[in-house]
């Protein structure tokens, strides 16, 4: 059995790709620790924050610069501080269930501030995200947890998403799009709810049984994502980071990904996207580059290097001459959206560099 024992070395254009790729996460981080979606001057409102998007670059970050990964999970803690009578207030009152009384999704990342347009704000997904990174790092000797108020107001997650029901909850999901029970969005709160229950002082039987009403869900909708979605990118997620399904789903999930959804340049969120459909001959699904990362990722974690490294090389050519990962490239092109670089994608890239394997590619 060959041994996989040395650090991948991408170079792109003679950069080192793990350095250039920091820089640019670097510059898209406010004081306050929260990083802006994409470019800060970017007039797509991806100067924004997003608490998933945060989530995602912290969890990236976090082999490599766990500083910058600890002060950005923080800084959401503050959020959720700063906004906390609204999850009290669906603590004790969680009917009816308007969009608005749900924690937004999008925050004015100097003021902290919610977004207050709709935007499809039910994503039950970032909750779980969160108490899953918080849980993470804690677990890895990270110190996220300040206090008594963080410790407080983690807690009072976990009774948010018993009070709002997630196992059943239709929510607008990873792609912030129609009301449905989403895969994905259960799977998160999932693994979100067991990685926080090793941390906080939370009844253990309530959140084992929340825990297992999630468990019932996802064995009822998988390998789908939601009634009217069979295969979708977001499914990954149950795979990595939360490692929520068993061996058999994550082996139909990966290989209808593989088989239907993987472009040149991205992998596509699911069949008839319309989001920056450009309307070509295939379907004209926009192509997310951080679908390669992902794929990478994953086949990293399954000892599979033929796998990771085609993925890793897709990946790294999906770069701009800047060196940045874009959001996405329209359909059969080489024209990228203005959203460059992203930073869920790029921290994702600094994830998948980070690896065991003896695999070298020169670009």
């Amino acid at each position: 059995m060959i041994n996989y024992h040395i650090v991948v070395t991408i170079t792109f254009g003679g950069r080192t790709m793990l350095k250039q790729s920091l820089k640019l996460i670097q510059k898209l981080q406010y004081k306050n620790g929260l990083f802006a979606a994409a470019a800060k001057d970017v007039r797509t409102g991806y100067n924004l924050s997003w608490l998933r998007d945060n989530v995602y670059i912290s969890l990236g970050l976090q082999k490599v610069d766990k500083k910058s990964a600890i002060r950005n999970l923080r800084a959401l803690l503050d959020i959720l501080l700063k906004h906390e009578h609204k999850i009290d207030w669906m603590i004790a009152k969680p009917y009816p269930k308007y969009n608005f009384r749900y924690i937004h999704a999008r925050y004015d990342p100097a003021t902290m501030e919610e977004i207050r347009q709709e935007w499809g704000n039910k994503q039950n997904d970032a909750v779980g995200a969160l108490l899953f990174a918080v849980g993470d790092f804690e677990s890895k000797r990270m110190k996220v947890i300040r206090n008594d108020k963080d410790k407080r107001v983690l807690a009072k997650l976990v009774y948010y998403l018993a009070a709002i029901e997630y196992w059943h909850d239709s929510d607008n999901g990873m792609w912030e799009e129609n009301e449905e029970v989403h895969a994905s969005s259960v799977g998160a709160c999932v693994a979100g709810l067991k990685k926080i229950s090793k941390v906080i002082d939370v009844d253990p039987e309530m959140i084992e049984e929340l825990i297992e009403r999630g468990r019932i869900t996802l064995h009822n909708l998988l390998p789908r994502e939601s009634a009217t979605k069979h295969t979708d990118l977001a499914l990954l997620s149950l795979i990595y980071p939360y490692n929520v399904v068993t061996k058999w789903q994550k082996h139909l999930i990966l290989r209808n990904v593989e088989s239907i959804l993987v472009r040149n340049k991205g992998v596509i969120r699911y069949v008839g996207d319309k989001y920056y459909n450009n309307g070509s001959y295939s379907g004209g699904e926009a192509e997310w580059c951080f679908g390669l990362t992902w794929l990478a990722i994953i086949h990293r974690e399954q000892k599979n290097p033929a796998k990771y490294a085609v993925y890793m090389r897709k990946a790294t050519l999906a770069m701009n001459s800047k060196g940045e990962m874009p959001e996405l490239y329209y359909s059969n092109s080489e024209e990228h959206n203005e959203n460059s670089p992203l930073g869920w994608a790029q921290a994702m890239y600094v994830d998948a560099v980070n690896n065991k394997f003896s695999i070298k590619l020169n670009i």
